[in-house]
């Protein structure tokens, strides 16, 4: 098989974001959602409240009902492949998120491989194996269908309901959706409200109104039906404010990065800015007059990453497809001027194409190289141990201490899977917990006054956290007991 070089360069390109997103993908949530999905697994049944801690036992949890589908594939593929397997199925879905993307870029090849590889590289400090991933998938698959008709080439409005009915069992981010096709109806009906106004001081309404139905007839029914088929979950209409419930959250806001605003000193943060400013840059120089629906996909999605870095990722599928098709002209004005012919363009003799097949081919090599590092057990494990309390947890499995555990945020999801015999104080279900728990938590994690008394309150003996938190300094002196202590881990216990 002969390869041209503009397939080279695709395939080149799909590599790179394939090893890119070929790591180890567990996270700290990542083992509530694997516990989860194995209790969804062996019971049979979608759990509507928590059992995993002692401080909302028994409470209304409703995210395993916007959430199970992800959570029970994810505990499938672990199950039967171990975190190898989970760690190539986080690479496959950010690498088809980019394939879909693609077919919605403007420009050659290599404008297109170079902003694909940038945004890859701008979202993909928020790869993990969460359930987050499906709205990413998805969020592209949409931009696809919507840009796809938003020119004309194909209709598949029609397909939006279906796929909303699987990202509202898949993960809570379908608002998403929402303010996707919100942003290409608004436009649509902007660009035919003026088309109809015609310059007149009014409106002629006997014709905007006979023209209504068959211009805006159709993406009403389509949001309707969007709507409509959120509903179709485990918890039914309840599901569509949830993600409004979440975000209200102060806690989320105040404690966790990925919901902070991004912190731009850091590299990993730095490609988002590189983005805008590139599209800022080439909306500003290409003649090509800037469109309603491109500004409102830039200014909302950088405003919702501005906000929260975890809005990165998403931000990072828009872009390519509004940084190409203003880069384009600049382009092809500069090839112009300089009398170039297109890169990739024309026939491609067939020495070429077997000699681009042999350099693919030699490219594949530190490709599979890179996916072997994140498929053994071993170095799985090896960073589990650097990152979680492996040892803590080894501690209380053999010698079970009896009580109750408080323990430290960052670990409530991978004790919920690797201790269940402890049920936690709290983990990353802010959802669940609250304002009122997580700060709760932190109040204890800082020895603020008082703190003994709330570990009283709970009956809570035992004590897993980071040995830099002011409470561990504090806890030897006030009479508790070290049973484990290593470089990132101490366990205490009240005699």
């Amino acid at each position: 098989m002969a390869v041209s070089l503009r397939r080279l360069v695709l395939l080149v390109t799909f590599i790179a974001i394939f090893m890119m997103a070929s790591r180890i993908s567990l996270d700290s949530d990542s083992w509530w959602h694997l516990r989860t999905g194995q209790l969804i697994s062996e019971s049979g049944s979608i759990p509507k409240t928590d059992s995993f801690s002692y401080t909302q036992a028994g409470e209304s949890w409703r995210y395993p009902s916007t959430a199970w589908l992800s959570q029970l594939a994810l505990y499938k593929v672990y199950d039967a492949f171990g975190a190898g397997g989970v760690n190539l199925l986080v690479a496959a879905l950010v690498t088809l998120a980019f394939a879909f993307i693609c077919k919605s870029l403007s420009g050659g090849i290599f404008l297109r491989a170079f902003v694909l590889i940038l945004a890859a590289t701008a979202s993909g400090v928020y790869w993990a194996a969460r359930p987050y991933l499906a709205t990413f998938v998805l969020a592209a698959v949409f931009l696809w269908i919507l840009e796809d008709q938003r020119w004309g080439r194909a209709d598949r409005r029609l397909w939006l309901p279906p796929l909303m009915v699987a990202w509202a069992n898949l993960h809570p981010g379908f608002a998403i959706g929402f303010m996707l096709t919100g942003v290409y109806v608004f436009a649509a009906g902007w660009r035919w409200f003026s088309a109809h106004w015609g310059g007149r001081p009014r409106p002629d309404t006997t014709a905007l109104r006979a023209a209504l139905p068959d211009a805006l007839g159709r993406w009403l029914l389509v949001l309707v039906l969007m709507v409509l088929a959120v509903c179709i979950n485990p918890s039914g209409p309840v599901m569509l404010r949830y993600p409004f419930e979440t975000v209200s959250i102060g806690a989320l806001q105040d404690l966790i990065r990925e919901w902070q605003s991004p912190n731009f000193h850091t590299l990993a943060v730095q490609p988002f800015a590189w983005l805008l400013l590139l599209i800022l840059a080439a909306a500003g120089v290409s003649q090509r007059r800037l469109d309603l629906t491109d500004f409102l996909l830039v200014a909302l999605f950088a405003m919702l990453s501005l906000l929260a870095a975890r809005n990165i990722a998403i931000f990072a599928l828009v872009a390519p497809i509004v940084l190409t098709r203003y880069a384009e002209p600049i382009f092809e004005a500069l090839r112009q001027r300089w009398r170039l012919q297109p890169l990739g363009s024309g026939q491609t003799s067939r020495t070429l194409r077997i000699v681009n097949l042999l350099l693919l081919l030699f490219l594949l090599l530190p490709a599979a190289a890179r996916v072997a590092e994140a498929l053994p057990n071993e170095a799985n494990e090896a960073r589990f141990a650097h990152d979680l309390p492996v040892g803590a947890v080894a501690y209380l499995l053999g010698e079970q201490p009896d009580g109750r555990l408080f323990n430290s945020y960052n670990w409530g999801g991978y004790l919920i899977w690797a201790l269940p015999e402890y049920p936690v104080f709290v983990d990353g279900r802010t959802d669940l917990y609250g304002d009122t728990i997580i700060l709760e938590w932190l109040s204890i994690v800082r020895a603020d006054p008082g703190w003994d008394d709330q570990l009283q309150a709970w009956d809570a003996n035992l004590v897993l956290i980071e040995p830099d938190w002011a409470l561990a300094k504090l806890l030897p002196y006030a009479g508790w007991t070290t049973l484990y202590e290593d470089d990132h881990s101490v366990l205490y216990r009240l005699p």
